[in-house]
């Protein structure tokens, strides 16, 4: 079964369009205001929050939080397994370690929204949701020429704001997790069976220096991968 495309119709009136804010709520010379862009249609479409993909593949989506962790060993890993993982970043945690992640995005992983400061946005005012959204959605194009098409709140949290702030700023799909390789190593779920199945969507976060290395951890998680006769794919295309 091939990959569809749900949102594809979504997703191409999303990215004619940009986001910024000013004092008439646009930050950039040509780019609409934030009234202008509440004024179309197609943004009152808010963006769907997924754990899982629905999908007779069996396949399972793997996510890299934060961007903390920047060990050059993951981007061997990744280059030799050829493995699409999404990575979630946040400008203050990159620092000045993007050149990192163009590299890993040379080697196939894909570069995705996870704000600019990781503040958690719940109950946040729509404009400081949209600021920390639209700032690194600005930050990851200028610095990678692409604008993500998925978004992450921090610990997952999120309101019907954040989603239409997502909107505006060009997200086509707020991505949870049903899953999380922990950094002891252990593999834990927020819900249902506890064992992999196809369509979940596996957060490893990179914040914690005194757990394992993300490379083992991917490790792990891959061998329970192939465990349970599943193989990671590449969730930007199952969405």
């Amino acid at each position: 079964m091939r990959p569809g495309r749900p949102l594809a119709a979504l997703l191409t009136a999303v990215l004619l369009t940009g986001c910024g804010a000013s004092a008439d709520g646009s930050d950039r010379p040509g780019e609409p205001s934030a009234r202008a862009l509440a004024a179309q249609p197609y943004r009152h479409r808010l963006p769907p929050v997924v754990d899982r993909v629905p999908t007779g593949d069996r396949v399972v989506f793997l996510t890299v939080d934060d961007g903390a962790e920047q060990d050059p060993r993951f981007i061997d890993l990744v280059r030799e397994l050829r493995l699409p993982v999404a990575l979630f970043l946040t400008d203050s945690v990159v620092g000045p370690g993007y050149a990192h992640f163009a590299r890993l995005r040379e080697v196939g992983a894909s570069l995705q929204n996870h704000t600019l400061d990781h503040t958690t946005l719940r109950g946040l005012p729509y404009a400081a949701q949209r600021a920390e959204i639209c700032g690194q959605q600005h930050k990851l194009r200028s610095r990678f020429g692409v604008r993500p098409r998925l978004f992450r709140p921090p610990h997952g949290r999120y309101d019907s704001t954040t989603l239409r702030a997502a909107a505006n700023c060009g997200i086509a799909a707020v991505v949870r997790w049903r899953a999380v390789m922990n950094t002891d190593g252990t593999l834990t779920y927020t819900k249902g069976p506890h064992r992999l199945a196809p369509g979940d969507i596996v957060s490893l976060p990179s914040d914690d220096p005194t757990g394992l290395p993300l490379v083992e951890r991917t490790r792990r998680l891959l061998k329970e991968i192939r465990e349970q006769n599943l193989r990671p794919a590449n969730l930007e295309s199952y969405l």
